[in-house]
């Protein structure tokens, strides 16, 4: 069970966000109300005590009370205007205006701009929810110092988070999660052919979820760890593990196969399963591989000396001789493929438990167990720290921060003339959708899905509002209880779907306007015509102020993936050629996360409701391919990072000449995306592995590592090459 909870919510990022929010919120109110403080300040300081909580996002501790030390004063003053310009319609309008384009231009600034000008904003805003005045500052004032003595209580004492914890339960969530992908590789190989369907999407499923899981460790390592060298020494390890399951999973799928698979993304939902005579087998090789599978997945989750060390050793020693070809079992060139598959992954296994946990207990080691410690030791001493290169800087604006600043000054000017005609309450909901709606957003397709989705959670969270009105009526501690309920599950959810996210902000805020004695059925009507107004502005004014089309966003991303995707592989064939050494593990993180980008900004046009099908399918194949090309990047960079202290790895000067047609057409792609008129050709031809020259009449052309090299540059160039069709770029004849 524990497992299930480290893996459904890594570093336990979800649930501690939650916990904390609300517990800010509880300990305001428990001061506040002995004090006799009437239900508007209660309200007042409960809302103040979420706003300093989730606003702050630096990762160090020092940071984070000077952030919140700061956010104090901002909050004060944003109260204090907000009080004097009650009165003054225009006034208050216009510096509503101008405090909504400082704190989006905050953003630059980084961590603690952003936070600042959200506290300042989101403060602005309660003040007109509860109708601040003059008279009444000293009580606000009162109840936003204790809400913000109460949110720095709960962050440094009652739930304290470190860089060092938050990363040390992300390895635990590392490891349960690629537990649960040999559990899903376990199914593939069990699924008949009803099954098997199921079964890929599981393992498809629990791979991106590995994957996603390493990105987070990788964002955190240099504020979770002191020594640089350690940082670089578990990126390389988690990288070595992804890497590893992943190659796993295709060489299981193979060996149920009778096609080759070259990726697990590549086959999207639906599409059919590479189909053939082993759907599946039962002989004494598939039980021993099922054996295996569970011995992998058992080394996974325990260390070898709790408890069962001498056992463990044993399993561990088996699973790591296959590496050297012993006790292979008979059985098919694929299936021995997956026995290997497995002793690599353990390989990795062991290397991210030294990296870890530290030095491991070597009595029972066999000798293949001994040399892939060797291996793991030799390549630790080699790892050393690279330099980040200097990115160019936007100005003006160009800069995305200037735009968006403009973007939602207009919109919210729009919302609130709109909002004003609609109701001169509450013409601040308006506002506050138009602002939200920019946040994390960077083009006019990301705004529109982010504005529907928004409106789709408030219909359903004004349903749910209603009940829960109807439910507490006028008990005052009912109510605040449920919205405390509803606080905790919003942040919980806000990860995982905006439309969720905002459902309980809806609910709580029914809740809210009951405390407040406002509440009715046509204020939540309102709220939902408040919210599609913001919408609009926010969509309208991002698509007629310094607009970024989908398009055009999608093509730049998609330019510096390819630009990437270039870097990983010339970087990574040069030093399997022979070259120097170079930082491979940062620009297969560069690659990784380039793709992220584009994964998340292509969800305007994959999302199920978009009219443009065949768009949406070539999106998705695009993507699919692309994550494709990805996976053999990475897995052709993890190779060259063992050239330098591998002893069964050499350099073969053969693959730097094979790997140009690849770059050359990546490059091509590229710059046909970019809109550069080009009139480079993808060009095709003999397969990657017939490129390379023999050594001589009798010799064997080139060896086992060289070979899956090979086969990765050939999978590569399929993959690439495969790009052309859909992004319309012209592929060359190949010369007779």
């Amino acid at each position: 069970m524990r497992d299930i909870v480290v893996a459904s919510d890594p570093g336990l990022l979800r649930l501690t966000a939650g916990l904390r929010t609300v517990g800010a919120i509880a300990l305001t109110l428990a001061v506040l109300a002995p004090l006799g403080t009437d239900v508007r300040h209660l309200v007042a300081g409960a809302i103040a005590a979420m706003v300093a909580t989730f606003a702050v996002r630096d990762k160090e501790r020092a940071a984070q009370a000077g952030t919140l030390a700061l956010g104090l004063p901002v909050a004060l003053a944003a109260v204090t205007l907000a009080a004097l310009l009650s009165s003054r319609v225009v006034a208050g309008d216009l510096f509503f205006v101008a405090l909504i384009f400082c704190a989006v231009y905050g953003r630059r600034f980084g961590d603690r701009g952003t936070a600042l000008g959200l506290i300042g904003f989101q403060v602005y805003f309660l003040s007109l929810f509860v109708g601040a005045t003059v008279s009444g500052l000293p009580s606000l004032y009162g109840a936003i110092g204790v809400a913000f003595a109460s949110s720095a209580l709960v962050r440094f004492a009652l739930v304290p988070e470190t860089p060092a914890g938050t990363l040390e339960r992300l390895r635990s969530a590392f490891r349960a999660r690629l537990a649960q992908l040999v559990t899903a590789q376990l199914e593939l190989l069990d699924a008949g052919p009803e099954d098997v369907d199921k079964a890929l999407e599981h393992v498809r499923e629990g791979t991106a979820r590995l994957h996603d899981t390493a990105l987070m460790i990788q964002g955190r390592l240099e504020a979770g760890t002191a020594d640089e060298s350690v940082a670089r020494l578990v990126q390389r390890r988690v990288a070595d593990a992804e890497v590893a399951a992943e190659r796993l999973g295709l060489l299981l799928l193979t060996s149920r196969s009778a096609e080759r698979a070259d990726t697990l993304t590549l086959h999207l939902p639906g599409a059919p399963v590479p189909a053939g005579g082993l759907l599946p087998v039962r002989d004494k090789a598939t039980d021993l591989l099922r054996r295996d599978l569970e011995a992998l997945r058992l080394l996974v989750l325990r260390p070898v000396s709790a408890g069962h060390g001498t056992a463990l050793s044993h399993v561990r020693n088996r699973l790591l001789g296959y590496r050297d070809e012993e006790n292979l079992p008979v059985a098919p060139p694929a299936v021995q493929d997956v026995f290997r598959g497995i002793g690599e992954t353990a390989r990795a296994v062991l290397g991210l438990r030294v990296a870890l946990d530290g030095p491991q207990d070597e009595s029972d080691d066999s000798p293949a167990t001994a040399r892939s410690r060797e291996e793991l030791d030799a390549e630790d001493a080699a790892i050393d720290a690279g330099e980040e290169g200097a990115e160019e800087e936007l100005t003006g604006l160009r800069r995305p921060t200037t735009r968006a600043a403009v973007q939602v000054a207009v919109g919210s000017s729009l919302a609130i003339v709109g909002g004003e005609l609609l109701s001169s309450q509450r013409w601040y909901w308006a506002v506050l959708t138009c602002w939200i709606v920019f946040i994390n957003t960077a083009s006019t397709g990301e705004i529109l899905v982010k504005g529907y989705r928004r409106l789709v959670g408030t219909v359903l969270g004004v349903v749910a509002g209603i009940g829960l009105a109807a439910l507490v009526g006028h008990h005052t501690w009912t109510a605040f209880a449920l919205v405390l309920v509803c606080v905790f599950l919003m942040f919980y959810t806000a990860p995982l779907s905006y439309t969720l996210m905002s459902f309980f902000v809806t609910a709580a805020l029914g809740l809210l306007y009951t405390l407040l004695h406002t509440y009715s059925f046509s204020v939540l009507v309102l709220r939902i015509e408040e919210t599609a107004l913001g919408a609009a502005c926010g969509v309208l004014a991002a698509a007629l102020v310094l607009p970024v089309r989908t398009d055009r966003r999608t093509n730049d991303l998609l330019v510096a993936v390819l630009d990437r995707l270039a870097d990983v592989t010339e970087t990574a064939v040069d030093q399997l050629s022979g070259g120097p050494p170079a930082d491979l593990l940062d620009q297969a993180r560069d690659l990784d996360q380039a793709l992220a980008d584009l994964r998340a900004a292509t969800q305007p046009l994959t999302h199920p409701v978009t009219p443009l099908r065949a768009r949406r399918d070539t999106a998705r194949y695009v993507v699919a391919l692309l994550e494709t090309c990805a996976y053999q990047a990475r897995a052709l960079a993890a190779t060259a990072e063992l050239l330098p202290t591998h002893p069964s790895i050499a350099a073969d000067p053969r693959l730097r000449g094979a790997g140009q047609r690849i770059l050359r057409n990546i490059r091509a792609i590229a710059a046909h995306v970019a809109g550069e008129h080009s009139t480079d050709e993808v060009s095709t031809g003999p397969s990657i592995a017939a490129l390379l020259e023999t050594g001589g009449p009798g010799t064997p052309r080139f060896g086992r590592v060289t070979d899956r090299v090979l086969r990765h540059l050939g999978r590569l160039d399929e993959g690439v090459v495969g790009l052309a069709r859909p992004l319309r770029v012209p592929v060359a004849r190949p010369q007779a």
